[in-house]
């Protein structure tokens, strides 16, 4: 539906993994969540590719390196090389190559993957304001970070020097709950200098390039389970994406999404790459999928039985449509607690 508003997830009669060449898969929410791999996801990525789909990795955790990314992976049942693996890291340190001489310093607030990512690109990473750097960049330095770190940028920064940031996520999935991501501690050295950052990960272009450039891929489907980065991202860059509901995203959050936020599909966890998915027809005023069937009036109404996920694709029809181009505020909360979402 490019150049159009969204208001209905789409069918598909392929399974995804043959009507794509390659899945742009994000890692936290989708693949595995507190470093464990989450269900179905191992015996999803291994079909997928031993039916010709190639597997990138797309992160915006610019903490670790795509070497340390693969080796995990790997670990958990998923062979994964390095090439595979791209990182908000590694989008970032190109769009600070692009703007500073070759062999610069800048100073990184972050971890091991911001700094090899630097090299990579011929640029010198430095530990304080005060080793002559040119330019700041900031990336997710885990939950062991110095507070003092925030300090060193918020110096470099006020001094005037470019600053730059892996991305700008709040929160980030963990095997305990969500945590403060990269966007809090952006907005910490923001509240200290009044600057801004220029931004490279999802939903950006410079990490949509990076993604594009590393893999080659023609027929990417992006598979996320964020609406501000990875479904926004997609939309940003356009290209399909798929949404499962691994991560942080919510039935609530999925009807109430604004068009830049509308998933192509939308299914339970990474299986959804090894099937088709099911039409959405307009029926009388309202929308069916599968056994149910989803209208819009003074709140969100859904009647049938059957699966529950055909249940949120029809009430995701209905929400979206009377939403037009903005946000649904029709009440979804009985129609959610009949599908358990």
């Amino acid at each position: 539906m490019s150049g159009s508003v969204r208001t209905r997830p789409e069918g598909s009669g392929q399974p995804l993994s043959e009507a794509y060449d390659t899945a742009l898969l994000d890692l936290d929410g989708v693949v595995y969540a507190g470093g464990n791999a989450i269900a179905h996801a191992v015996g999803a990525l291994e079909r997928a590719r031993a039916g010709g789909m190639h597997l990138a990795y797309v992160t915006n955790n610019a903490l670790r390196t795509p070497d340390v990314v693969a080796e995990h992976l790997t670990e958990l049942g998923i062979p994964t090389g390095a090439d595979d693996v791209i990182t908000s890291a590694q989008a970032v340190a190109r769009l600070i190559s692009e703007q500073v001489p070759a062999g610069a310093r800048v100073l990184v607030i972050g971890g091991e993957g911001l700094r090899v990512a630097l090299r990579e690109r011929g640029l010198t990473p430095v530990e304080s304001a005060d080793d002559d750097p040119v330019a700041v960049v900031q990336g997710y330095g885990g939950p062991d970070l110095p507070w003092g770190r925030f300090a060193e940028a918020s110096y470099a920064v006020a001094r005037g020097l470019p600053w730059f940031a892996s991305n700008t996520d709040l929160t980030i999935p963990s095997g305990r709950g969500i945590a403060p991501g990269n966007g809090a501690a952006v907005e910490v050295v923001r509240i200290a200098t009044g600057a801004e950052p220029q931004v490279a990960g999802k939903p950006l272009p410079p990490m949509h390039r990076e993604t594009i450039l590393r893999t080659g891929a023609e027929r990417p489907l992006v598979v996320g389970d964020r609406l501000d980065t990875d479904i926004e991202g997609a939309i940003n860059g356009g290209v399909d994406s798929l949404l499962v509901l691994t991560g942080v995203t919510d039935g609530p959050q999925l009807l109430a999404a604004p068009p830049r936020h509308r998933p192509t599909y939308v299914d339970a966890d990474l299986r959804g790459l090894l099937t088709g998915q099911p039409e959405i027809t307009r029926e009388g005023d309202g929308f069916r999928c599968g056994g149910w069937t989803a209208t819009a009036a003074d709140r969100l109404e859904l009647e049938g039985e059957g699966e529950a996920l055909d249940g949120l694709r029809a009430l995701c029809a209905a929400a979206w449509t009377a939403a037009g181009d903005g946000s649904c505020g029709l009440d979804g909360e009985k129609a959610l607690a009949r599908l358990g979402l």
